[in-house]
């Protein structure tokens, strides 16, 4: 069965690399809107599905696709990609000195066949971040392609990140362990 991640991420693609199933990265183009009542892990199981839906009639029978979504949820609303470098002060700011969620949903679909999506859900605490911190990170590492603004494998994570309840990878936009398991029973 030949795979293909849809995913333009670098961090997936380096943890499904990571995983040792031989595969081949794609760029899928879809519609990341939502319900406006979805709510935490709901949002990235709908974007994760409509990416597979996207592609899905271009499948032959011996390959498996697989798209991810991720987001960070605060206070009741989800954190995605920033749009501007103001946006993520404010996003980062709004992290620090408290407990969030990161919500990945992970799709894998096959022609034929109903699609399977797992989500994956850790706590991540921050502490305390000065703003010419928080300034510095975003000059420093750019993350505006990244959920929340951050990166948890960079800088930010090794200074404001005092806890995590649940999968580092899961953080990072893969929840590699969940993915490892499904590939298993597919394959």
């Amino acid at each position: 069965m030949e795979i293909i991640l849809g995913s333009q991420s670098p961090r997936r693609r380096e943890l499904m690399a990571g995983l040792g199933f031989p595969f081949t990265a794609i760029s899928i183009d879809a519609d990341e809107s939502y319900p406006a009542e979805a709510q935490g892990g709901d949002i990235p199981y709908y974007i994760s599905r409509a990416k597979a839906r996207a592609y899905a009639d271009q499948l032959r029978e011996d390959q498996l696709l697989i798209t991810a979504d991720t987001i960070v949820w605060s206070d009741g609303r989800m954190l995605g990609k920033p749009h501007s470098e103001d946006e993520a002060f404010t996003m980062i700011r709004s992290l620090c000195g408290k407990t969030h969620q990161v919500y990945t949903a992970v799709t894998f679909a096959q022609k034929g066949r109903e699609m399977e999506t797992v989500v994956d859900k850790t706590d991540v605490t921050f502490g305390e971040l000065t703003d010419d911190e928080i300034r510095y990170y975003i000059q420093k590492y750019r993350p505006m392609d990244k959920a929340g603004a951050y990166g948890v494998q960079e800088w930010i994570g090794y200074v404001a990140c005092t806890g995590i309840n649940g999968s580092y990878f899961n953080v990072m936009g893969f929840p590699v362990h969940l993915v490892y398991k499904a590939l298993k029973q597919i394959l």
